[in-house]
């Protein structure tokens, strides 16, 4: 017993106790397997495990859930999104001097044009919606028609691009490179989004930083907001996503992502004096667009010929209406409530009438009757629920197209 370890002694002890459990029946034991070890063994597998040095478990270095999403969509879906690039002519302007009086006391500076040299005059972004090379960016990127359009792959080449379709009433454009294998982004669906939701921002940043990458969530969903910036002035963007990942100029163009890595917006403006809060138009406007191009050739709006002011409570108390949501058709500015030869005037729509439902869908301060004829189609028959003399009607118009 003085040879013995104070380890040794403990686990003699223990063992004793163990056998001793064993014949009086104190302790049961249930063998789960044929591996299963006898007491004995046991015993010895404990002492083998004391005597065995001790050693740091390793600890994986693993990224997030999401964090790891989106390194591998950013990583997926960069190869589809490009810098558009215009160029064009620009006059060189040199300075020069006349003498007046015959010194060089009184020079006076005089310019002419000495020629012109090709020059970029502005960039954005743009991204690949389909592998025959159909790429979508906003239609202020391309507004320039007298300017040659480029495209800038993630990989730094230059390819040609052509103007397709420029919306006349959205601020989207259609563009198209040649080949058949691009490497493109899927649309997702913009109507099912929620506030809080996780999205990536991609695009050009300020012209200079290609391919730049921002994470926030959507902030609001059906924002209006008015757009400066254009050649054409101001222009009303509705139904827009608002968002907080950061959008910079250069970023109008490029796609904003779900963690699905899908398209649900089109990166439009940003607000100013502010932070970290953007817009983008809904993909569901970006697909609608590009279908159009793939069966007209163009951009067509459907056109129902009516004139009307959206009803809220306030218009309803002003008003004295019986409902606090619809369109009320209603003359402006000289012009009829129901343009002649119209759809809506074929269908029997009168002034006075409030149209409380358009292709079975409420229309309301989220569902505003423009946008949701803007989702149909030219040719498409439409059913409204009208409001007329406090009795609800059915009509049917058949969409035209608009003329602009």
């Amino acid at each position: 017993m003085d040879n013995l370890t104070k380890t040794q002694l403990i686990l003699l002890v223990l063992l004793v106790s163990f056998v001793t459990s064993l014949v009086t029946g104190i302790v049961s034991v249930s063998l789960v397997s044929q591996n299963a070890l006898s007491p004995i063994q046991t015993i010895s597998r404990v002492i083998e495990k004391v005597s065995e040095p001790q050693q740091t478990p390793v600890i994986q270095n693993a990224l997030p859930s999401e964090e790891e999403l989106i390194v591998r969509l950013v990583k997926n879906v960069s190869p589809a999104v490009v810098s558009v690039v215009a160029a064009r002519d620009i006059p060189v302007i040199e300075q020069y001097f006349i003498n007046l009086f015959g010194d060089n006391e009184f020079l006076i500076p005089q310019y002419r044009q000495k020629g012109t040299e090709r020059r970029q005059i502005s960039s954005g972004t743009g991204f690949f919606v389909s592998a025959d090379g159909l790429i979508v960016t906003n239609r202020h990127v391309v507004e320039d028609a007298a300017a040659d359009y480029s495209v800038v792959t993630n990989d730094g080449k230059k390819i040609a691009v052509k103007v397709l379709a420029r919306d006349p009433v959205r601020d989207i454009a259609v563009l198209k490179v040649e080949g058949t294998e691009h490497a493109f982004i899927p649309l997702g669906n913009s109507d099912g989004l929620n506030v809080g939701q996780t999205v990536v921002a991609i695009g050009n940043a300020l012209g200079e930083f290609q391919n730049t990458v921002s994470v926030g969530v959507i902030s609001g969903l059906r924002r209006t907001v008015v757009a400066s910036g254009l050649s054409s002035g101001p222009e009303i963007l509705s139904q827009v996503i608002q968002t907080d990942a950061a959008i910079n100029p250069g970023n109008s163009g490029g796609p904003l992502l779900d963690l699905a890595g899908r398209v649900i917006g089109i990166n439009v403006a940003m607000a100013q004096g502010a932070e970290n809060i953007g817009f983008s138009l809904p993909v569901n406007m970006v697909r609608k667009a590009v279908e159009d191009v793939k069966a007209e050739g163009k951009i067509v709006y459907p056109f129902l010929g009516i004139r009307y002011v959206m009803i809220n409570p306030a218009v309803r108390e002003e008003r004295k209406l019986p409902v606090d949501y619809g369109a009320l058709l209603l003359a402006s500015g000289g012009e009829l409530a129901v343009l002649k030869d119209s759809p809506a005037a074929k269908a029997g729509l009168q002034a006075g009438d409030i149209i409380l439902e358009f292709g079975g869908a409420r229309v309301d301060q989220d569902h505003t009757l423009g946008d949701l004829i803007a989702q149909k189609r030219v040719g498409e028959k439409v059913k409204m629920k009208i409001l007329r003399a406090g009795k609800e009607m059915i009509f049917e118009a058949a969409l035209e197209e608009r003329r602009i």
